[in-house]
């Protein structure tokens, strides 16, 4: 006999996170899952040896792992300097379905120089590097500590766009983004909501906009 506290449908498993570079922005987005006890694997071109302390400073639902390994999760976050992503994304499996976020900006210190892009949005060359999966452009648009920083500090919830050509990808994104107490905001398909973002030439990079309930 089942009771009214039990149910015949299985526990929902949380996606699998995993994290590909660890600079500030890898690292920022690591530090607010973290903040919330959610599991996730970082890694960089250099191993996971060399992200121990790292990751034992922004907490234990941290851990360290290849490239391959990150690129295996449920959701993957791809946050690596512009000229690295070729290097960073080459010889990975086809990524059959699983959602991969665009966190990157075409531009690098120390010259901020904009990369050539040929009319296109950063997030559909990021795409062509990602056979198979569904992309959505996020976290990409504040400045990394304030990414890391607690959402609720101004007294409501902190602004993270987002966008994407796939409703059930952006749906589950945002289940997320306010699992981690932000509040979400959904700009439509890549063509549109990628362009919006994008640093340089979207009008919505590092402004830092607060909803209050």
């Amino acid at each position: 006999m089942i009771s009214f506290n039990e149910t015949s449908e299985p526990a929902r498993r949380d996606p699998s996170i995993g994290i590909i570079g660890a600079g500030n922005i890898g690292r920022a987005v690591a530090a607010t899952l973290a903040r919330n006890g959610i599991a996730a694997t970082l890694s960089n071109s250099r191993g996971p040896d060399s992200l121990a302390e790292t990751v034992a400073e922004i907490g234990p639902s941290i851990r360290a792992s290849t490239r391959e390994e990150a690129a295996a999760k449920d959701i993957v976050v791809v946050a690596v300097n512009w000229s690295k992503l070729p290097a960073a994304l080459a010889g990975l499996p086809n990524f059959a379905g699983r959602i991969v976020i665009d966190a990157n900006n075409p531009i690098e210190a120390p010259l901020f120089k904009p990369a050539e892009l040929h009319g296109r949005t950063s997030s559909e060359i990021v795409a062509g590097m990602v056979p198979g999966a569904r992309v959505i452009k996020a976290f990409n648009h504040l400045l990394a500590p304030v990414l890391a920083g607690d959402p609720r500090s101004e007294g409501g919830r902190r602004v993270l766009f987002y966008s994407g050509d796939d409703a059930d990808a952006k749906a589950e994104l945002g289940a997320l983004i306010d699992r981690l107490g932000f509040f979400g905001i959904d700009l439509g398909p890549l063509s549109i909501g990628a362009r919006l973002v994008q640093f340089p030439g979207g009008p919505l990079p590092a402004l830092n906009l607060v909803k209050f309930d």
